[in-house]
C-alpha cells in the first residue's frame, strides 16, 4: 500500500504488510473477520457474464485465506450518458447470482457516475483465528499446487483483436466464474502450509509473494506441468500478450532462474496476470497426492502439481524442462 505505516494493533492478523490476501481482525478467541475488496473493467462483452467473474474474482481472496465469506457489498462506477441502466442491471444480476451460489448476503453498496464502467465487489469472511492459511509459510519439500489453468489475460487480449474463438472464450469464462470454494474447502481439510490466488501479477508474481517474506525457501518449477487454456499457445505466438505480462516480468524477472530451452510463449504465459485465477498451494508431500485426488473427484479437473519448494537457492524461482 503504497508504504503506509500505521499503529500496530494487537488484533490485526492479517494486513497489507506482507501482500496477503485479504484482511483478518479478530474479533472474539473464536471469530475473526476477513476482509477484501475487488473492481475491474469489463473483460467479456456479456454484462451478466462480467457479473458473475466480477464477483467469483472478489470472493476468491477470502477463499484464499481459508475464510468463510458471509456478506458483500457492490461497488460501481457506471458511465450514464453512454450506456443504458439495463446494462448496469444485468451486471448486478450476474454478481446477485454468484454471490447466491456462494451462500453470500448483498448487504448494500455504492456506485458512482465514471467515464468508464467498472464493477466489483467488498467482501467480508469469518474465519477462526488459529486457521488463517496466508501466502507465506512454504515450506522446503512441499508440493506446488495449481487448481486452475493459466492464460485468461492472452485470450482477453485476443478477444479484443477478434481473434478468439468461441472455444477458447467459453472455456475461460467457464474458469472465471468458476469459485474457488471448493478447492478452498478442500485445502483447509487437508492442512497446507500456505495458499494464494493467481490473478494480476500472474503466477510468477504471486509466487514470489510466497517466498519474499521467508527468505527461507525457494521453489522449482516443472514447466511441462503448468496447465494452460486452448488457444494460449496460438495468441502468444502471434504476439497477443497483455502489457501487464510485460510489466511483471520486468518487475519478477530477477527472482527467475530460466532454462534457454524454454520457448517465449511459455514464458509470457507464467508472467501473465490472470482475473478470477485458481489457487496457488503450497501443502506437504506427504498430503499432496491425496488432496488433488479429493479435488479432481470434486470436480476440479484441471488440478495439477506443477512443482516443488526447495531449500535453495532461497527467495529464487527455478524453471527447468528437465524438471525432477
Amino acid at each position: 500500500m503504497c508504504g503506509l505505516i500505521q499503529k500496530k494493533n494487537k488484533n490485526l492478523i492479517a494486513g497489507f504488510e506482507n501482500a496477503e490476501d485479504a484482511g483478518v481482525y479478530k474479533l472474539t478467541d473464536d471469530i475473526a473477520i476477513v476482509q477484501t475488496i475487488d473492481f475491474f473493467t469489463p473483460i467479456v462483452d456479456d454484462p451478466y457474464l462480467f457479473g458473475q467473474i466480477a464477483a467469483a474474482n472478489a470472493l476468491s481472496d477470502v477463499y484464499a485465506m481459508g475464510g468463510k465469506p458471509i456478506v458483500a457489498m457492490n461497488i460501481v462506477g457506471f458511465p450514464v450518458s453512454k450506456l443504458d441502466i439495463s446494462v448496469l442491471k444485468k451486471i448486478l444480476e450476474g454478481g446477485l447470482a454468484k454471490l447466491k451460489e456462494a451462500e453470500v448476503t448483498l448487504v448494500g453498496g455504492h456506485s458512482v457516475e465514471d467515464s468508464e464502467l467498472k464493477y466489483g465487489l467488498s467482501v467480508t469472511g469469518t474465519i477462526h483465528p488459529g486457521k488463517v492459511i496466508r501466502n507465506t509459510g512454504a515450506k522446503t519439500g512441499d508440493g506446488i499446487v495449481l487448481t486452475k489453468p493459466l492464460g485468461t489475460g492472452i485470450i482477453s487480449t485476443a478477444i479484443k483483436a477478434n481473434l478468439a474463438s468461441n472455444e477458447s472464450i467459453n472455456e475461460i469464462i467457464k474458469s472465471m466464474t468458476t469459485l474457488n470454494k471448493i478447492a478452498s474447502e478442500i485445502a483447509q481439510e487437508t492442512g497446507v502450509n500456505a495458499c494464494t490466488d493467481i490473478t494480476g501479477f500472474g503466477l510468477i508474481g504471486h509466487i514470489c509473494e510466497m517466498i519474499a517474506g521467508e527468505k527461507k525457501v525457494g521453489v522449482k518449477l516443472d514447466i511441462n506441468k503448468i496447465p494452460i487454456f486452448n488457444g494460449v499457445e496460438e495468441f502468444a505466438k502471434m504476439g497477443m500478450v497483455p502489457g501487464g505480462a510485460y510489466r511483471n516480468k520486468e518487475f519478477r524477472i530477477k527472482f527467475v532462474e530460466m532454462s534457454d530451452k524454454i520457448p517465449d510463449w511459455k514464458k509470457d504465459v507464467l508472467f501473465d496476470p490472470q482475473t478470477s485465477g485458481g489457487l496457488l498451494i503450497c501443502v506437504s508431500k506427504n498430503k499432496v497426492d491425496n488432496m488433488v485426488k479429493k479435488m479432481r473427484k470434486a470436480g476440479i479437473k484441471d488440478v495439477t502439481i506443477i512443482g516443488e519448494v526447495i531449500n535453495k537457492p532461497k527467495g529464487k524461482i527455478v524453471i527447468n524442462p528437465d524438471f525432477c
